[in-house]
């Protein structure tokens, strides 16, 4: 039986076969090229994908199927778009009057960075509000006090979304909130992602669905989708309290976040806990991912935008915008508002992020503005969580010293915060990294606030970050290994497929 075989497989024309397989393969390879040169938003993205088939034949066209295609006009979102579209024209008209109240009662607070301010609103169709209390909250220790106390407050309904959720205690802490609310006629819905909370779907998650708590995956990631459901990702944090309390930064639910003494290291981020008006931007967000997720549309959706809606007390008049973005929007949304803030700013830049691989256009609003005379800092850890993607990381490095900008790498713990802060003037902070995913494939959200006060106290806590982190030179930094250079050099190449 074996002989047969044998025989059989070496009786096969393979000239002809081989010949065949290779025509085949240059038509699929031409047609990928083709799909690349007509998708890509950026000639280097395109550049970095061609150069992948061309060093890595096969497998560079298994990765760009699987990774490099960017949905933002597929019709898998089709639905979640005209979900949002429906929502977005409900409140409409009312957030283009509102705009021109604000932004006229506000021109002390906008000054010259107005034209982002209009960009913002064009794109995002947000609600522009100047009645808003907005905390600063730093790291896990301010944030989850202040969380829990509004959650045991709700009256109404608690809406609830995020990336990482971990089954610990600060998670089963609030998931137990979440089951009392729910029992006692609160209305709660729960959104987790299916990548990054993967380890709550036989636990936690369980425990809600007994109690009838109602909640769903983000994008529920299946064996035959894996890749392409592994790579479109919902990287939000939100929470929302009775139409007037929000939550919106960087930090998940994970007893990491908390830095308590058993902790294995220091983990530093930002969070914004937002009352007033502005949470109902955040609100649009929320709820349109959760008709994605639910499959449903909701009836009664103005109850959530009710008209009337009571000032907050003592209210800090803070101006907020909020701007998502994600493979469902026209534009990186984010990414515009980043790069028109860095080139309408004066004086100066300082950014935080954890994971530093920018698109190019936000590397050239970087060098432009530091040439220009700004300062520019820029906060990164010292030791990312993956050699990979640090690498990448620091092959941009050379270019951002050269031009002026300065790069200080933390060494308290992993620095997590995505936060900047323009002039003393106004901050943004939210979920999106200085990095091609969070502008590209992540569903994000970021709040940008138009106030003095705030931004002058976000730039408090960086330079407080300052001196707990060392300044890179330029001159040693080009002293550094050649090996390591090339490797850079290398990654470099292919960071716009980051």
């Amino acid at each position: 039986m074996i002989n047969d075989i044998t025989h059989w497989i070496q009786s096969l024309p393979w000239n002809s076969i081989l010949k065949i397989g290779s025509i085949l393969y240059a038509l699929l390879a031409i047609g990928v090229c083709l799909m690349i040169l007509m998708n890509a938003r950026s000639g280097s993205k395109a550049l970095a994908y061609l150069s992948l088939i061309a060093l890595v034949p096969v497998l560079g066209i298994i990765f760009y199927l699987s990774f490099g295609i960017n949905y933002r006009k597929n019709k898998i979102y089709t639905r979640k778009i005209l979900q949002d579209d429906r929502l977005a024209a409900l409140v409409r008209n009312a957030l283009e009057q509102r705009f021109k109240e604000v932004s006229l009662e506000h021109k002390a607070d906008l000054e010259y960075f107005y034209p982002l301010a209009k960009m913002i609103q064009e794109d995002a169709r947000n609600i522009f509000s100047d009645d808003n209390k907005v905390d600063l909250l730093i790291n896990g220790e301010q944030k989850f006090p202040r969380l829990l106390e509004d959650l045991r407050n709700a009256k109404e309904h608690i809406h609830i979304q995020y990336y990482i959720y971990d089954n610990d205690v600060i998670g089963n802490e609030i998931a137990d909130i979440l089951i009392e609310k729910h029992k006692a006629g609160v209305e709660v819905k729960f959104i987790y992602d299916d990548f990054g909370a993967s380890s709550i779907r036989k636990t936690l998650v369980r425990r809600l669905n007994a109690a009838g708590v109602p909640n769903y995956p983000f994008y529920k990631i299946k064996l035959i989708a894996l890749a392409n459901r592994l790579n479109y990702r919902n990287h939000r944090k939100i929470v929302l309290i009775d139409n007037k309390i929000a939550y919106v930064g960087g930090i998940n639910v994970a007893d990491k976040y908390i830095n308590q003494e058993k902790s294995k290291g220091y983990w530093r981020d930002t969070h914004l806990r937002i009352e007033g008006l502005s949470a109902l931007s955040l609100q649009m967000v929320f709820l349109g991912d959760w008709q994605f997720c639910a499959d449903e549309n909701i009836e009664d959706i103005l109850k959530y935008f009710p008209r009337n809606n009571p000032p907050v007390a003592e209210t800090e008049g803070k101006v907020v915008q909020v701007i998502s973005s994600g493979p469902d929007s026209n534009y990186p949304s984010i990414l515009f508002a980043l790069n028109r803030a860095i080139l309408l700013s004066r004086k100066s830049v300082w950014l935080t992020t954890p994971y530093f691989i920018p698109e190019e256009t936000l590397t050239d609003a970087l060098i432009m503005a530091s040439l220009s005379g700004i300062n520019i800092k820029l906060l990164v850890p010292m030791h990312s969580d993956s050699a990979f993607v640090n690498t990448c990381a620091t092959s941009h490095y050379e270019e951002m010293l050269e031009a002026g900008v300065e790069i200080y790498r933390y060494t308290k713990g992993f620095v997590h915060a995505k936060t900047m802060v323009c002039d003393d003037k106004i901050a943004f902070v939210g979920t999106a990294n200085l990095d091609q995913r969070s502008f590209d494939l992540n569903f994000e959200v970021n709040a940008v606030v138009y106030n003095k006060e705030l931004a002058q106290e976000l730039s408090q806590a960086f330079l407080e970050d300052l001196k707990h982190a060392e300044k890179l030179d330029y001159g040693e930094w080009m002293q550094r290994p050649r090996w390591r250079r090339l490797a850079e050099r290398v990654l470099y190449l292919f960071s716009p497929l980051m």
